[in-house]
């Protein structure tokens, strides 16, 4: 996930990173903190944060934020869009909107 979140937008659909974030349920916070807290993409850490906090997982509210470093500014992911103020990150209307 992370990978494709690397990817993204520009190889990688972001409507589509979303609906395979849907699907990871069953993630482990303990082994994910780790490679959350091991990446060096801020951008990766922004959205992966921004789509399970979307899918409203049950694992998220496990992962401490707070060792995460999420860099400081405003990222801007594809053009236009919507900002997402938690996360510091414009993201496109299609995936803010997509339910």
């Amino acid at each position: 996930m992370l990978e494709c979140l690397y990817h993204a937008p520009v190889t990688m659909d972001l409507v589509e990173c979303y609906q395979i974030m849907e699907g990871l349920v069953n993630l482990r916070p303990n082994l994910l903190q780790g490679l959350l807290e091991s990446c060096t993409s801020i951008k990766v850490k922004r959205l992966f944060l921004y789509l399970a906090d979307k899918a409203n997982h049950h694992w998220f509210p496990f992962v401490d934020l707070n060792p995460i470093d999420l860099g400081s500014g405003h990222r801007y992911i594809g053009s236009g869009g919507v900002f997402v103020e938690k996360y510091l990150i414009t993201v496109p209307e299609e995936l803010a909107h997509y339910v």
